[in-house]
């Protein structure tokens, strides 16, 4: 006998990290659903999760190199609405010498579907020369060790 995945489990399987965070009722907006800013403040707190787990915000605090967003991007498929718990997945797509992909998505609890997907290019940055850096290899491979393990 096969058991089915609730929709939920079956969105955090495709994530090698995930976290869940209840809609506040003071992010909407006029128009009564959560402001698009929010999405990105949904995407920074798995995202800098995400930095602890492989080692990149020590790394950072005590040398000085680092990520630095270069780009980040959101679809909005689902409207937001208080009350609401959302859950926000993460993964790496790509990494190259300089730079990462991290992939995004936000599932509603109440809705049952996928209220937005979006993306950041992650520049790796030494701070103290003020120029891009390539991406140390501990940080390479504590990526790639989530990457297999989590999705």
């Amino acid at each position: 006998m096969s058991i089915e995945l609730s929709k939920l489990d079956a969105f955090k399987q495709q994530f090698s990290h995930t976290i869940e965070i209840p809609v506040i009722w003071g992010d909407m907006d006029a128009f009564q659903h959560i402001n698009n800013t929010v999405y990105f403040r949904y995407f920074e707190n798995v995202r800098i999760e995400y930095f602890d787990l492989v080692g990149i915000n020590q790394l950072m605090a005590k040398e000085k190199i680092g990520p630095i967003l270069g780009e980040t991007a959101c679809r909005y498929q689902l409207p937001l609405t208080y009350p609401d718990t959302v859950t926000i997945g993460t993964k790496v797509s790509a990494i190259k010498e300089k730079r990462f992909t991290m992939q995004y998505e936000i599932f509603s609890h109440k809705q049952q579907g996928t209220a937005a997907k979006g993306m950041g290019e992650i520049v790796y940055m030494d701070y103290n020369k003020g120029k891009t850096c390539l991406i140390p290899e501990s940080i390479v491979q504590a990526i790639e060790k989530l990457e297999k393990s989590g999705a």
